[in-house]
């Protein structure tokens, strides 16, 4: 999902995505960046030049995700405090 909203947000290059996403590899990004061609949401440009230039984009059926994003966004913007509370009460019942 970060993915895709960050590449909505016109972050295009594979380095640029890395930026964003730091706590992913390289190796694991373009393992997703693969993953989400093959299911057409997103499309890949290799310009001819050296070095080589990659860019991806949203295809037009990735864009129908990003209103969902949005809203599950949304959702955890209004429900933060709580997910936080819940979460620190497992981490701390695991320890």
């Amino acid at each position: 999902m970060r993915l895709l909203w960050f590449i909505d947000q016109g972050h295009k290059r594979p380095s640029e995505l890395q930026r964003k996403i730091p706590d992913a590899s390289r190796r694991v990004l373009n393992i997703q960046l693969k993953e989400l061609e093959e299911h057409e949401l997103v499309s890949k440009i290799i310009y001819p030049v050296v070095p080589p230039k990659v860019e991806y984009s949203l295809t037009d059926f990735g864009k129908t995700l990003i209103p969902v994003i949005s809203a599950i966004g949304n959702w955890g913007d209004e429900h933060e405090e709580r997910l936080r509370s819940l979460i620190l009460k497992r981490v701390e019942s695991s320890l």
